[in-house]
Parts: C-alpha cells; sequence; structure tokens
C-alpha cells in the first residue's frame, strides 16, 4: 500500500507540471498583451516596462516557468495582473470554501439519489417504476446544467411573484452555516448542481447493476436458494459499485472547482466565477491558480477511487 501510494503522489507531480507547463504556453504565447490591457486608456510606456520588469514578463519564457515553479512549491501562485500587488491566493482564499461546500453538497445528493434510485431500476427492470425513473434521468440528464439553472430561476421567480414570497434566486450564504437565512439561498444551486450528477449516476446504476445480475455466479447464488436481499447485498451489489466508483473519484475531484455556469448565473463568488472573470480580464496568474487546482483535485479523487476499490471488492488489492 505505501508504495502504491508513493507511485500516485509521484504521479500527482507530474500531472500537475504537465497541467502547469501546458496552461502556461497556452498564456504565453496568446495574443495581445494583458498588461497593456489592463492599463487600457491610461499606457504609459515607462509604466508599462515596470509593470512587466515587476511580473517577470520581460524574461524569457523558460526563467518565467521556471520562476512559477519555484513559486508553485511554497504554495505561492504568484501576483494578480487585475488587481496588482494582491496575491492570487488572497483573490481565491474566500472562494474555495463557497465551490467546496456548493461540490460537496452536490455530490451527496448525485450519490445518495441517484446510486439507489438507478438500482431501485435494475431490480424492477422494464415495469412502470423503471420507466418513469429512466425517463426522468434521462430528460434531466439531457438537459444543460446551466439550462436547468435558468428554468430555476425563472420558477423561483414566479412563484415568488404570485405567492409573495421572498425566496432568493441567486447568491450565497455564509458558507458552511446552516441558520435558515444562509441555508435558503444554498438549496437550489445544490439541487440543480446535484441534477445533472444524479441522472447520470442513476442510468449507469442501473446498467451496471443490470450485467451484474446477468452473470453466472448471480444466478449460481439463487439456485443455491440463498435469499434475493442476500444475492443483492452480497454478490452483486458490490460488483456493480465497482463501475460507479471509477466515475465517483473523478466526481470528487472536481468538489473545488464547483460547477462554473452555476456560480456564474446564481452569482455564487466561487472559483468558477472567479475563474470566468479572470479569463474575460486575461488574468493569468489566476487563470494558473484555478487549473493547478483543478488537476490537483482531479488526481486525488482518483486516488480516492482507488483506494475506495479495495473496500468495495477486496480482491483488488493495489500494488
Amino acid at each position: 500500500m505505501v508504495q502504491f501510494l508513493v507511485k500516485r503522489f509521484i504521479g500527482l507531480i507530474f500531472v500537475v507540471v504537465g497541467v502547469t507547463f501546458i496552461t502556461f504556453i497556452l498564456g504565453y504565447f496568446a495574443p495581445g498583451d494583458p498588461i497593456r490591457q489592463q492599463m487600457g486608456d491610461h499606457f504609459d510606456m515607462q509604466t508599462w516596462l515596470q509593470l512587466r520588469h515587476a511580473y517577470g514578463l520581460d524574461l524569457p519564457w523558460y526563467q518565467q516557468y521556471s520562476n512559477f515553479l519555484v513559486h508553485l512549491t511554497r504554495f505561492d501562485f504568484g501576483i494578480s495582473f487585475k488587481y496588482q500587488g494582491r496575491p492570487v491566493w488572497d483573490i481565491l482564499k474566500d472562494g474555495v470554501p463557497v465551490s467546496a461546500e456548493l461540490g460537496l453538497w452536490g455530490l451527496l445528493v448525485t450519490v445518495l439519489l441517484g446510486i439507489p434510485v438507478g438500482i431501485f431500476s435494475a431490480l424492477k427492470a422494464n415495469t412502470w417504476l423503471d420507466t418513469t425513473n429512466m425517463s426522468i434521468a434521462l430528460i434531466i440528464y439531457a438537459l444543460p446544467p446551466f439550462v436547468i439553472a435558468v428554468l430555476a430561476q425563472v420558477i423561483i421567480v414566479v412563484l415568488d411573484k404570485q405567492m409573495g414570497g421572498s425566496w432568493p434566486s441567486s447568491t450565497w450564504g455564509v458558507p458552511w452555516l446552516y441558520d435558515w437565512a444562509d441555508l435558503q439561498p444554498k438549496i437550489v444551486p445544490i439541487l440543480v448542481y446535484g441534477a445533472a450528477g444524479y441522472a447520470y449516476f442513476a442510468r449507469l446504476a442501473r446498467t451496471t447493476m443490470l450485467e451484474v445480475l446477468r452473470q453466472d455466479y448471480v444466478r449460481t447464488a439463487r439456485a443455491k436458494g440463498l435469499a434475493e436481499r442476500v444475492v443483492i447485498n452480497r454478490h452483486a451489489l458490490r460488483n456493480a459499485m465497482i463501475p460507479l466508483v471509477t466515475v465517483l473519484g473523478f466526481a470528487i475531484g472536481l468538489l473545488v472547482t464547483g460547477a462554473f455556469f452555476i456560480e456564474q448565473i446564481f452569482n455564487i463568488p466561487g472559483i468558477g466565477k472567479i475563474s470566468l472573470q479572470s479569463i474575460l480580464e486575461r488574468d493569468y496568474p489566476v487563470i494558473q491558480a484555478t487549473v493547478v487546482l483543478l488537476a490537483v483535485c482531479v488526481v486525488l479523487g482518483n486516488l480516492i477511487s482507488d483506494l475506495l476499490y479495495t473496500v468495495v471488492d477486496p480482491r483488488i488489492k493495489s500494488e
């Protein structure tokens, strides 16, 4: 197990380095000058040269990239182009808890609803319950998350207008506080965030469960006279969970980044909204930092997924 974790950690380093290099090169060769754009109508050659030197943009690309890696080892993401003199982490630190909260509760909605519904549909295959569950899941899965978000906002506004309510259609409460004033604006974005994942997990759980139920060892267990509950829980469910654990690892990796469109539509001050604003403003240090966070979280999510394999099926050993 220790050897496995060491290999994964080394792989994490290579993935992060590769992602940072690709991100840096794309920003380096992107057309235009971010410093010139930030100065706007107040462009001055002397000031422009001073700012380029202060940010190290007058250095060769390999020196810029090596400096970025050196700072990254100290968890220093550099200084923002847009907000001069402000560290990138100072910009991101308030958005990370918000995106993590949105992602965590959205994932719980996805897993705690999607997987049981999919397994139930598999056990009731080709009945009206199965047809109804999968039809709803297919409709939700076919709709892009931003469409569901806009529809949810429209419904909130209409209901508030007709019923004289005051349910918030945007913003976010204080992260990780759950009194009613803070919980109320979080409910709809979390449900919208979890909707697409719920539909995907429900369909995947049904498919994998049906495939497992057709296997010979399940037929043998039933032929031995074992109770259906024992056959499902002991023989079928664990094997059906293996593909779900694979997808779950990737979903865990996306927790910190949250949902870009949902944060933008609901005006949630998370990492996604900050990233979109940074892209529009060509604030490359902030973009690089969010990409690094995404890469680290995805790799860690897959590491957790690999470790969960041994829990779901002890026959799988990490080598």
